[in-house]
């Protein structure tokens, strides 16, 4: 059959066929033996085709503007020649596991264009969110030809960490007139930002968003920062009014021109290389153990003793760990 062969769907991402994309990332994403196979052998192929994509990563609170501050981007970059993949990291459904938030209705202008692919995915329960397979995601669109990849988080809990171990350039998404604590915006992600910039400086906001910008640009001397050839620029920016995207992107384009040229792009792509072989390797140990016989004998039984208190919760571990 067609869909057990790998070069169904190497072609079919290699020649931009949308529709195989997308099957290829729920190839990549399903958790079923054959499948894993099958995307393995898919991988391996698409992993060795370098177009030399950059790769940012988008955080910002429910409600700051992320999806309307992202088509904006996206067009933009359009509009300039380039060919754009957005990996929309949905929290999801605790019933079913499916995306709850429809990313591709609310990037109207964006999904519909040619030179754009969106892509919804349930985090799944993983850490912070993000969905597992992102980064096997992003070497799908890679390989396809898109030159830009932007994961927007859902902008809660560890998922901004976890991007930011993903992609080269990270953009913390902030509103004017909201106190750090409404916002959720910690020391620790305003450390690992590249920029922050101020969404919907507009209307009767504008003043505030300004304001805004002066106190970040303040904070932003107290903070120790990821790294030591880059000072994070604050921004301003209207999704709304498309005002300011102009400088968000030279920013951006700055950031790269200068990671590049110190090293520090390839030097961060090799550490991020290793991490996500890390990862991989804890997902697989992960599987085996839970599927090992004899650990799925007695689990039952050790859980049981672990939740009366007959059994620390420590040596019930070891003993589990032992039967690999």
């Amino acid at each position: 059959m067609k869909l057990e062969n790998p070069d169904y769907y190497i072609n079919g991402v290699l020649s931009h066929n949308k529709l195989i994309i997308a099957k290829t990332i729920t190839l990549i994403e399903s958790s079923l033996k054959k499948h894993q196979e099958v995307a393995s052998n898919v991988l391996k192929t698409l992993s060795s085709i370098k177009n030399n994509a950059f790769r940012i990563g988008i955080t910002g609170v429910p409600g700051v503007g992320k999806s309307t501050f992202i088509e904006y981007l996206g067009l933009y970059l359009i509009n300039k020649g380039h060919k754009v993949a957005v990996l929309a990291i949905d929290p999801s459904s605790t019933r079913t596991g499916g995306s709850i938030m429809a990313d591709k209705t609310r990037m109207d202008g964006l999904s519909g264009n040619q030179n754009a692919y969106i892509r919804p995915s349930p985090s799944g329960g993983s850490l912070g969110g993000v969905a597992s397979k992102t980064r096997e995601t992003m070497l799908v669109c890679e390989a396809a030809g898109y030159d830009v990849i932007i994961i927007e988080t859902v902008g809660v809990g560890q998922s901004e960490t976890t991007v930011h171990q993903m992609v080269d350039f990270f953009l913390v998404l902030l509103l004017a007139g909201a106190g750090d604590e409404y916002q959720g915006i910690k020391k620790g992600i305003i450390e690992l930002a590249d920029s922050l910039v101020i969404n919907k400086a507009d209307g009767d906001n504008f003043f505030n968003a300004q304001t805004a910008k002066k106190n970040y640009e303040n904070a932003l001397h107290l903070i120790n920062h990821s790294s030591s050839n880059w000072y994070p620029k604050v921004m301003t920016v209207s999704s709304l009014k498309k005002n300011g995207i102009e400088n968000v992107w030279d920013t951006i384009v700055e950031h790269k021109n200068i990671s590049i040229n110190t090293g520090e792009f390839e030097a961060k792509r090799q550490k991020q290389a290793i991490k996500w072989m890390w990862s991989i390797i804890e997902e697989g140990l992960k599987r085996k153990f839970f599927e090992n016989p004899s650990v799925k004998n007695i689990l039952p039984n050790i859980k049981r003793d672990v939740e009366n208190g007959v059994l620390p919760p420590t040596i019930a571990a070891s003993n589990l760990i032992d039967l690999l």
